[in-house]
């Protein structure tokens, strides 16, 4: 059996970005065509802001959605997985460090992970 190479991980990592966007992307558009499907014929009303629907401010609320087939919450969940690739990028990343037995690039994964975490958590960015 060969040995895993830097290479490979570096493979590995470029797959797992193409396949988040690809699937974040394929949730959204299957959304956006039940959205236009069930709302396509409602005329837009920019005189008074609705904001975002109650349902799509919570975990609950979109799962919920997503099992009722509603087109705002296959969307929202569209867009949480893109904005989870990258993070699961770096989770590979750590993954290929410990494979390699890079220690210092181990911390600074896990600080980032750690940062990353702290700040969705807190709800403070940058």
């Amino acid at each position: 059996m060969s040995k895993f190479k830097d290479t490979d991980m570096q493979v590995v990592i470029g797959w797992v970005l193409r396949l988040g966007v690809f699937i974040s992307m394929t949730v959204v558009f299957f959304g956006g065509i039940i959205y236009l499907y069930r709302h396509g014929h409602s005329m837009a009303d920019h005189h008074v802001f609705k904001g975002i629907p109650v349902f799509l401010q919570s975990a609950d609320g979109i799962v919920n959605g997503i099992i009722t087939l509603r087109g705002q919450a296959i969307i929202q969940a569209g867009i949480i997985l893109l904005i989870a690739t990258p993070i699961v990028r770096v989770i590979f990343s750590a993954i290929g460090f410990v494979v390699e037995k890079d220690y210092l690039y181990i911390g600074i994964t896990l600080l980032v992970l750690l940062i990353i975490f702290i700040s969705m958590l807190s709800g403070h960015a940058g």
